[in-house]
């Protein structure tokens, strides 16, 4: 177990896991672009001995790969998930005692711990301007802390066992902040922060919040999981780190974590907002700058010879994609628990998680009947009505089969084309909500859904076959991206005006076109780019399109509100002008990071 940061990084450094970078480098792009091709090359955790400007060090890349992942969470993994399995289903200790034996001892040493040390365990203060103040994308509006975890607790309350803790982008520098005396906070829907937000604006209470940077792994990681009902986070940081959490109240009343290696403390203004961002994003495109809350910052504390941790996101996969990995071998099992008939699922780490989900679910209210789709539907609709899941965009969901695999795409594909018929099986939901971060819909936080449910037998027989669309107007390249799905290059989108007169032509064209073998079409700028590999088509085809907008098909119809096709399903996948700027490297820094890498051994 850890009891800092600089432990586990002491740790990696032993069994050869960190690289130290002892040159110089700026906290102004610099950084990020070393991490990222560091992250590329499948390297090692790095300690940034020597930021620019800032008299502390930094770690970036300790979860950037699943093989380090695993080996600093190596001695407690197993204990938490039998936690977490419990935690869900108490009964599974009566049907398995022996591997829940010493269980509820382990969750029992996990509980908070307010400690004696009110002052001690900080070392000094500093202020927002000597931090490593990190700038990963070109457009970003300042310097973000990446890796942050938010407390607060609701009004009048001091049972830290309320209290919320969450990863909430935070905005250091740039845009109208006052620079060390304000910051800003980016927290979106289905976010317990703003459940305390809204109470703390019903009443008079200083809105108080602390954010913790670093601290052992464990704690990191608690601020994104996906915790049952009830289990606190501090908790989950306890028993993944083997060691509870160890806090404190200072003299303002602002919650302290003992292990933290840098705590910002503050007021959050409850009726004040201020433009936060652009920050490039885990999508791969930047979340644009809109007005979100405010906190006043009180103080900035570190512990001696404290540790910046940061990470840089982006287009996935990135470290990032170590916390998916993890949350999924804690939760596997406990799937059917949560969603009742749910065999897998998978948001698709490749598409910016949210846009694509595939689930797989059981068949069983009418077996004595010709297969359609009936109970994976109920399925479908828990899960777009559940928490985090309910933030999926586009979910394709098949009756349980054996040997099918959600993490093999091509395959999962195949199957799902070979059995869906367009006529029946596409359900949409209009004018919802979106991810924050998706930019593909209608509107901020706004959009549509669809859920593509699977339950027949073979429907087509698909091949890569190519069909003959060359005097069609609008296309150019026409490439064969994996069994039943072909890209198309066409024009560049406009207006939706003009695009829903445009593939209307299409649909019409193709009428007398043979698309044997196709089931799926995708319309984009780049048609040898989406086929290139599969995380290209997982990431154009589902990061860019709005369903009840860019789905199209050929003979396609509406039947008592409900649309189908009985030809090829279309995706325009297209960039739309409303589209957020996709993430691009500054080439001054690219070139500057080319003459560092010499001398960085990886």
């Amino acid at each position: 177990m850890y009891t800092s940061l600089r432990d586990c990084v002491n740790d990696l450094e032993k069994h050869g896991m960190l690289l130290r970078i002892s040159q110089e480098v700026d906290p102004d792009l610099e950084m990020a672009e070393i991490h990222r091709r560091i992250y590329d090359a499948k390297g090692p955790a790095i300690l940034f001995e020597n930021v620019k400007g800032c008299p502390f060090q930094a770690v970036s890349n300790i979860y950037g790969t699943e093989e380090r992942t695993d080996f600093v969470f190596r001695k407690t993994l197993e204990p938490v998930k039998k936690i977490v399995e419990l935690k869900v289903d108490p009964l599974r200790a009566l049907k398995n005692p022996l591997r829940y034996l010493g269980a509820p001892f382990t969750a029992l040493t996990a509980l908070p711990w307010k400690t004696m040390l009110k002052g001690k365990s900080m070392h000094g203060q500093t202020q927002i301007d000597q931090l490593p103040l990190v700038k990963s994308w070109p457009m970003d509006g300042g310097a973000f802390v990446t890796l942050p975890q938010v407390l607060t607790l609701p009004p009048n309350s001091s049972n830290i066992m309320e209290s919320n803790i969450g990863m909430y982008r935070i905005q250091l520098s740039g845009n109208d902040y006052e620079l060390n005396k304000e910051i800003g906070l980016h927290y979106q829907i289905h976010r317990g922060i703003g459940v305390h937000h809204t109470m703390y604006n019903e009443t008079d209470t200083d809105f108080k919040c602390s954010v913790f940077i670093g601290g052992p792994p464990s704690h990191a990681f608690s601020a994104i999981m996906p915790l049952p009902e009830g289990m606190s986070e501090l908790t989950f940081a306890g028993l993944l780190g083997g060691r509870r959490f160890r806090y404190y109240r200072d003299d303002q009343g602002h919650i302290i974590s003992n292990d933290a290696d840098f705590v910002i403390t503050g007021t959050i203004q409850k009726n004040k907002k201020m433009p936060e961002g652009p920050f490039g994003d885990h999508l791969g495109y930047y979340s644009l700058q809109h007005d979100f809350p405010m906190m006043k910052v009180d103080r900035v504390y570190h512990r001696k010879d404290p540790l910046w941790h940061f990470t840089v996101v982006g287009r996935p996969p990135q470290e990032d994609s170590s916390f998916g990995y993890l949350i999924h071998k804690i939760v596997k099992d406990l799937t059917p628990g949560e969603f009742p008939g749910l065999v897998a699922i998978n948001a698709v780490d490749a598409a910016g998680v949210h846009p694509l989900l595939l689930a797989i679910g059981q068949e069983r209210y009418m077996p004595f009947r010709d297969q359609t789709p009936e109970e994976i539907l109920t399925i479908a609709n828990r899960i777009l009505g559940s928490g985090q899941t309910s933030l999926a965009k586009f979910l394709w969901i098949a009756a349980e089969h054996e040997g099918l695999d959600i993490y093999d795409y091509p395959a999962f594909f195949k199957h799902m084309l070979e059995r869906v018929d367009w006529s029946y099986d596409l359900h949409f939901q209009t004018n919802t909500t979106m991810d924050t971060l998706d930019y593909s819909g209608d509107g901020w936080n706004a959009g549509s859904k669809v859920v593509i449910a699977c339950n027949r037998p073979v429907q087509s027989q698909l091949s890569t076959n190519l069909p003959k669309l060359v005097d069609v107007e609008g296309v150019s390249d026409v490439v064969s991206v994996m069994d039943g799905v072909i890209g198309i290059t066409y024009d560049e989108f406009s207006t939706y005006e003009s695009a829903i007169s445009e593939i209307d032509n299409f649909c019409k064209a193709g009428e007398t076109i043979d698309f044997t073998g196709v089931k799926l079409i995708v319309l984009c700028d780049d048609a040898p780019f989406l086929a290139e590999e599969i995380n290209n088509f997982l990431w154009v085809t589902f990061t860019r399109a709005n369903p009840s907008h860019d789905i199209y098909g050929i003979k396609s119809f509406t039947k008592f509100k409900h649309w189908g096709c009985t030809g090829p399903l279309i995706i325009d996948a297209r960039v739309k002008s409303h589209h957020a700027p996709g993430l691009v490297r500054d080439p001054d820094v690219s070139k500057r990071v080319d003459g560092m890498m010499p001398s960085i051994s990886i």
